[in-house]
């Protein structure tokens, strides 16, 4: 069984795997609670992505683990990678090879909603291009409340008219709509040149977007831990 862990910003998530088929999810507050469960587990083999723990303190805490993968701007990839910033995210790198992993072969754009939203291009499953990132749903609603003196800080409400009679009517429906036309309009400017195109969106925002979008698009929430599994796999192979 393979063991594919993604340690974000607030929360730890795992995936264990057969070969490419995810078996199970699990979520975790701390490493401290993470090691614990890992104790009576068996593994093959196992890959860590962090956006912001050193993997030598993860290292110190997670001490069952025997000789994990950690993925870093030097890892092999399944893919050419032709983006030129070494600080990409690591969480952008895993969530294409997710996408050529379920899609192999075909030209894919990627969309994350998290705190963030990061668009990613990859051409018949096989160049990576880069993309686009920008605010995210909770910040564009932070960002009007912070710098601004009287708008209020506004939580994300499924909204039908985008028209607004009042304030906070008003931020709903511009930052509910200017995402989904923002998402929209970068679907179709993608799909000009790499066409046909298939279109995942992934993330925790997804679901509340996936019925709003108007365009074919597929949503894999566990994206981020099909594509650490499927570098895991291919770093395992060579």
């Amino acid at each position: 069984m393979n063991l594919a862990i993604d340690i974000g910003n607030t929360k730890t998530k795992i995936g264990f795997f057969k070969e490419d088929r995810l078996e199970s999810t699990e979520t975790f507050n701390s490493l401290l609670e993470l090691n614990q469960f890992l104790d009576s587990k068996e593994t093959d083999a196992v890959i860590i992505s962090s956006v912001n723990i050193s993997y030598e303190d993860i290292l110190k805490e997670l001490k069952n683990l025997k000789n994990p993968i950690l993925l870093n701007q030097q890892t092999s990839l399944p893919f050419k990678n032709e983006y030129k910033s070494t600080t990409i995210g690591l969480d952008r790198i895993a969530a294409v090879a997710g996408a050529q992993a379920l899609h192999p072969e075909e030209n894919t754009l990627t969309i994350d909603l998290g705190t963030c939203i990061t668009y990613e291009v990859l051409e018949k499953g096989n160049i990576y291009h880069g993309g686009a990132i920008s605010p995210g749903l909770h910040m564009r609603f932070k960002s009007m409340h912070n710098f601004t003196a009287r708008l209020p800080l506004v939580k994300p409400e499924p909204i039908d008219a985008y028209i607004a009679n009042n304030t906070i009517g008003a931020m709903q429906s511009g930052v509910v709509f200017g995402i989904q036309a923002e998402i929209e309009a970068y679907i179709q400017l993608v799909k000009r040149k790499y066409s046909p195109l298939t279109t995942i969106i992934t993330g925790g925002d997804a679901k509340f977007f996936e019925s709003k979008i108007k365009a074919p698009i597929f949503a894999i929430p566990e994206l981020v831990l099909v594509g650490l599994n499927a570098i895991l796999r291919y770093n395992v192979s060579n």
